[in-house]
């Protein structure tokens, strides 16, 4: 089926309950309630999106999204603890106790006199509230695979693109005209590379063709924005891979045309998305800071050069920051935590285990520990000064000389004392507990 005649197949395919293997059993409590809760009230109820996407693969979703005919003002009547946000798009956010469900209402297909949808001349829509049918909300979504619908009246599977077809050949299809569907919305190329990364699909020849011509389109999306998405793409399990997904297709240079592709660079950001990959394996938290930390470690280093005092070292990360931010708004309580991550870099070249261990007390020397690793396993030359800390945190201790040792090897940088001061760990301030490296 080709995306044209993805617009035209009007006609549903369904499968009934006996035909497909999703289960209430393997929907979130908050979730059914939401899609009871609106049936109830005589409105139709839909799961939607990669919930039902997820569910037809076998996985479990992390998230639920429900479609419905109930306008934002009848969603707020229905559901007490329901927030209604978003200018672009109107969505309702229903909460049951730490669960936000994500409702919708069908959109339309809307035309240029509709008040309530706003295009700019290069096609990017800026508002769209216009509603419509389930039919023409299905043709209103991206991707194929994430416009299928699971009924709560009868448990059927809705499809009107073809859907189901490339979910069994695990392909990505943009529903309608590739060219006119990136315009409409730039950021769908960031999630062709992520679900790409994520599911293991391959996209579409037509779907992936117009991306690298029309990656500049990026640069004209709001940074905070793009930091959305860039959690979504790098810490939820498929980060290594989403990352070879931006790199194939163009995109990374949009979000951080400051980072150089160099071997040596590349190989550190992919070790640290490898270790947050592991890390989402086991159930343990990870942190955006330790990601961004890498990435953009080689532009600090330039910027800081040899000037390691301490006014020099807040300077170069206060520049990285400020310039990464035009292009990805990094939030402060994360990039505070990467400057920490950096600065403990330098403040674990010491030449006795006292400052060692005084070092250690700092609030963020694991994750710069855990850094300085990710380092020695591609510089040997750090190895060295990664075991000795590896040690200091063991019951031998090592001494003085090991340390002396180590700070004169070729694995410390140069320093040029200028006007050096003395001062403690830096204060990091509240930081949000997902934001805490362990």
């Amino acid at each position: 089926m080709s995306n044209t005649e993805v617009l035209a197949a009007h006609a549903p395919r369904i499968l009934t309950r006996a035909e497909h293997e999703v289960s209430r059993k393997n929907i979130s409590p908050a979730a059914l309630r939401v899609l009871y809760g609106l049936k109830e009230a005589g409105y139709q109820a839909h799961l939607v999106g990669g919930g039902v996407r997820d569910l037809l693969l076998g996985g479990q979703p992390k998230d639920f999204d429900v479609a419905t005919d109930a306008t934002p003002d009848q969603l707020r009547s229905v559901f007490r603890q329901c927030r209604l946000i978003g200018r672009r798009f109107v969505i309702a956010h229903v909460r049951y106790g730490d669960e936000i469900i994500e409702v919708t209402t069908f959109r339309g297909k809307g035309d240029a006199l509709d008040i309530d949808r706003e295009v700019e001349a290069d096609g990017r829509i800026l508002r769209d509230n216009v509603f419509g049918t389930m039919e023409e909300d299905a043709l209103r979504r991206d991707f194929t695979v994430n416009a299928l619908y699971y009924n709560i009246d009868d448990f059927s599977v809705v499809d009107y693109v073809g859907g189901l077809d490339d979910l069994a050949t695990r392909q990505l299809r943009l529903i309608g005209d590739p060219e006119t569907r990136y315009r409409e919305d730039p950021v769908r190329m960031l999630r062709a590379a992520r679900f790409a990364g994520k599911l293991g699909f391959s996209i579409e020849p037509a779907t992936e063709a117009p991306i690298e011509r029309l990656a500049g389109l990026l640069d004209g999306i709001p940074p905070a924005r793009l930091f959305d998405d860039l959690l979504k793409l790098f810490l939820y399990g498929h980060a290594e891979r989403s990352f070879d997904q931006l790199l194939r297709l163009k995109l990374f240079a949009h979000l951080f045309p400051q980072v150089e592709l160099s071997e040596a660079n590349l190989a550190l950001i992919r070790a640290a998305l490898k270790s947050t990959d592991e890390r989402v394996a086991i159930g343990k938290p990870v942190t955006p800071a330790f990601v961004f930390a890498a990435i953009l470690w080689s532009v600090y280093r330039q910027r800081l050069g040899t000037d390691t005092d301490d006014s020099s070292i807040d300077a170069a990360a206060d520049n990285v920051f400020l310039r990464a931010s035009k292009r990805v708004a990094i939030p402060r309580r994360f990039s505070v935590v990467a400057r920490d991550i950096w600065w403990m870099q330098q403040r674990m070249i010491v030449k006795s285990a006292a400052r060692a261990r005084r070092v250690m007390r700092h609030p963020k020397f694991r994750a710069g520990f855990d850094f300085l690793l990710l380092r020695a396993e591609l510089n040997p030359a750090l190895r060295p000064l990664a075991a000795l800390w590896e040690q200091l945190q063991s019951e031998t201790a090592p001494g003085d000389a090991a340390f002396a040792q180590a700070a004169s090897d070729d694995a410390a940088p140069k320093t040029r004392p200028r006007n050096r001061r003395r001062r403690g760990p830096r204060p990091v301030g509240a930081v949000a507990a997902e934001a805490t490296a362990e």
